[in-house]
């Protein structure tokens, strides 16, 4: 996905075009974070129990990897894990209710 900022953050001219450049970032990670949730919940009609729903030696493999992608880009690794803990536990919890319904 290629994002079509107006300017870079060197050429924002006012707090105005920074908030308005932001805003675009974010509007594209959550369109992201809402194609990543379709994944999960594809991912549910492979999975045969509720521990594999949960998947928790993936789940913490996944997070030492966002730790290192995090790293690499210059961020605070703590942080990424915190918000993607919230993401995926919450994304966890759907695709629980999903696989459950599947189930009947």
């Amino acid at each position: 996905m290629h994002i079509r900022n107006k300017c870079s953050a060197a050429q924002c001219s006012s707090m105005d075009d920074i908030r308005a450049e932001i805003d675009l970032l974010d509007q594209a990670v959550i369109r992201l974070i809402g194609q990543r949730y379709t994944y999960v919940l594809a991912a549910a009609k492979f999975k045969t129990s509720a521990t594999a729903v949960r998947a928790p030696a993936r789940f913490k493999a996944m997070l030492a990897q966002r730790r290192q992608w995090a790293e690499q880009e210059g961020l605070s690794a703590d942080a990424i894990e915190r918000l993607f803990t919230d993401l995926v536990n919450h994304f966890i919890e759907e695709e629980m209710q999903h696989w459950r319904q599947q189930q009947t």
